[in-house]
């Protein structure tokens, strides 16, 4: 099944890499403000399908662009979950941070991923049990055992009532314990990265399913924890991950459960004081302010859960 799903992935990535070259004709839509989608998206997703459906025709499907269908007979035990572009408004930019993200779920597990970046030809694979690999190299995550040594990777709110002011507040509490946070603007390289150990650890709210699962599973398969913010491992639908080896993922708990939606009431009631007592600012200036913070480099406006 995972040779299956890295022909859909190479599949996808060929008509991404030529939509590429000609970026200028590209037609692009908005679902709402600041998320995006383009032909390429459609595309590439429907080139993903036909080759797995070709292979597993009784398998179920969940993919961000044509939405969910359960499998049939035998089959409906298999879910294929599928970004076909996860980073498309650095795709329509020319700015090369996107992949596509396939993982299969059986029986509710997740079982086998792919993450291809067509922009490096990188392909990250994980099948589960069997560990994670890049271009067929082992990959691990790192070993640094301290906060403060760590290069983390977040995503930034970006669509309308996402938790502005709150992300804010984690974003400051952060960066001041790392050595540095990144932005690059697709949460499924994001996770791949930190399967690779070339980043210490992510975090990000407002993901999808397809955003995170395959990188999920290369993150644990490389020794990594995945989870929500209070450290809980069933967080696929949750909108909320984080992920780090386990030394630092406990790090990061302490940090940023009290952020989580799933935090204990009492948490929840002293963030919220703490909050009421500063004034509040514009959005366009806390967002200039985050930008010029020391330490946080971040890629440009982009589709975070991609």
């Amino acid at each position: 099944m995972l040779n299956v799903a890295i022909k859909a992935a190479r599949a996808a990535g060929a008509l991404i890499n030529r939509a590429s070259l000609d970026l200028d004709t590209l037609r692009v839509g908005a679902k709402q403000t600041n998320d995006f989608v383009t032909e390429v998206d459609h595309a590439a997703e429907a080139a993903i399908i036909d080759t797995l459906l070709g292979a597993y025709p009784e398998h179920g499907i969940w993919a961000e662009e044509s939405g969910r269908r359960e499998g049939k007979g035998k089959g409906r035990a298999f879910t294929w979950i599928i970004d076909p572009l996860d980073g498309t408004t650095n795709f329509i930019h020319g700015f090369p941070v996107y992949c596509v993200s396939i993982a299969l779920m059986v029986d509710g597990r997740l079982e086998q991923a792919v993450i291809y970046d067509p922009t490096r030809n990188d392909l990250f694979t994980a099948s589960k049990g069997r560990g994670a690999y890049l271009n067929d190299r082992r990959i691990r995550v790192a070993r640094r055992v301290q906060l403060r040594d760590c290069l983390l990777s977040t995503g930034f709110p970006f669509r309308p009532g996402d938790a502005f002011q709150t992300y804010l507040r984690m974003f400051g509490e952060v960066m001041p314990r790392v050595a540095g946070l990144r932005r690059p603007g697709s949460a499924a390289l994001d996770l791949a990265y930190v399967a690779a150990g070339f980043s210490d650890g992510f975090f990000e709210m407002g993901l999808s399913p397809w955003d995170v699962a395959a990188g999920a599973l290369l993150v644990t398969e490389a020794g990594g924890l995945v989870g929500n913010f209070t450290g809980e491992a069933d967080f696929l639908e949750q909108k909320e991950c984080l992920a780090a080896n386990p030394r630092i993922y406990g790090q990061l708990v302490g940090v940023l459960s009290k952020y989580s939606k799933f935090a204990p009431v009492r948490d929840k009631m002293a963030l919220d004081a703490q909050m009421g007592t500063d004034a509040p600012r514009a959005p366009a200036a806390d967002a200039r302010a985050a930008d010029d913070t020391p330490g946080a480099d971040a890629a440009g406006s982009t589709d975070a859960p991609w």
